[in-house]
């Protein structure tokens, strides 16, 4: 019920109609909410055990999952790693992380490294940040021309039709926090030491520029908020329920999938029978 109520709708997007504290499809409060998380960690761990195995057996025609997380500083991108990410078993876990591209990089197109990020068979891939960058922050710093900004939403679209079909699932999730929740955020970073290393002075500058990031973030949701990729927005000031919500988005994707235990490929009662049989270990 949780993502079904954080799909977004096709059609025009305005974010001001998203609240960003509310819990939808909850209503027991934060003590019963992170109950919840602890609870869906056995049965999402099963599930990406199985998705694991599959890959490992290479049974499951190259089923992974891509869970892609965008949102403003202090979103909770961190947490959602930790709290809901981390209920599973981190070796079938890939995480990458795009920072602002290398030189390399920048002499390819801006899908190639991303391309070379998604998860092998088998593996949850993890975007913190991602191609998204390429139309929000660089549409507002105008960090290319906006020929190549408007081109770049079709372009979006294609290659996640292509993920698609070599049988990765996509799961987009938009971190929705207001300006006040992200000063509160900001400011304790700057009341405890153990915090400081994660303040940037240039979050600030960037906080002059919230209405432009909200434009281009209404732009790349509507633009990019497709049949085979559709777009979740999570409300992000209630950290229990973000990390709830992604999780139950995350346990719902992987049910649907439903990853088997691959058959066995060697006769069992042989195998069994050597192990029964065998002269005692000195």
């Amino acid at each position: 019920m949780i993502e079904s109520l954080l799909r977004l709708p096709p059609g025009p997007v305005d974010l001001n109609q998203f609240p960003t504290d509310a819990t939808p499809g909850w209503d027991d409060g934060k003590s019963e909410g992170k109950k919840a998380l602890t609870g869906l960690g056995d049965p999402l761990s099963d599930l990406q055990e199985r998705l694991f195995a599959e890959g490992v057996a290479d049974v499951g025609h190259g089923r992974a999952v891509l869970l892609v997380l965008q949102g403003m500083d202090t979103s909770g991108k961190g947490g959602v790693l930790r709290h809901s990410v981390g209920l599973v078993d981190p070796q079938g876990v890939r995480i990458t992380s795009f920072k602002a591209p290398t030189d390399e990089e920048k002499k390819h197109d801006f899908l190639w490294r991303i391309r070379k990020a998604l998860p092998s068979a088998g593996h949850i891939g993890v975007f913190d940040r991602s191609h998204y960058e390429d139309v929000l922050i660089a549409r507002v710093r105008q960090l290319a021309p906006a020929e190549e900004i408007e081109r770049r939403y079709d372009a979006i679209n294609s290659f996640e039709a292509e993920v698609l079909a070599a049988g990765i699932t996509i799961v987009k999730c938009m971190l929705h926090i207001s300006p006040e929740t992200q000063k509160e955020r900001l400011l304790a970073r700057l009341d405890k030491p153990e915090k400081y290393w994660k303040f940037n002075p240039g979050d600030i500058d960037e906080r002059g520029r919230w209405a432009e990031y909200r434009e281009a973030y209404e732009i790349a949701l509507e633009r990019t908020n497709t049949e085979v990729a559709p777009w979740h927005v999570v409300p992000s000031d209630r950290k229990w329920y973000r990390n709830l919500a992604i999780a139950q988005v995350l346990h719902d994707t992987l049910a649907r999938m439903a990853p088997a235990w691959p058959a066995a490929d060697y006769d069992i009662s042989e195998q069994r029978k050597r192990l029964e049989d065998e002269a005692p270990i000195a």
